[in-house]
């Protein structure tokens, strides 16, 4: 049987706490911010983690066990 490898773009994008949730980048907020509000801005800045219903769907893609995250 051959290794199980992660999902490279996957990787990239997904940091793993030290708790086990996966910590994302919110959408939307990389480019074309000018008629974005500042409160919108800042909302980015926030931690974001993989909500309940995809979490099981990325700790399939990287092959680990993860937590829910949220707030």
């Amino acid at each position: 049987m051959s290794k199980l490898k992660p999902n490279k773009g996957m990787l990239k994008r997904v940091r793993i706490t030290a708790k086990g949730k996966a910590k994302v980048r919110r959408a939307f907020g990389g480019h074309l911010k000018s008629h974005k509000s500042g409160k919108l801005m800042r909302s980015y800045r926030d931690p974001n983690f993989v909500g309940t219903s995809d979490i099981k769907r990325v700790g399939a893609m990287l092959h680990k066990r993860l937590k829910a995250g949220g707030k």
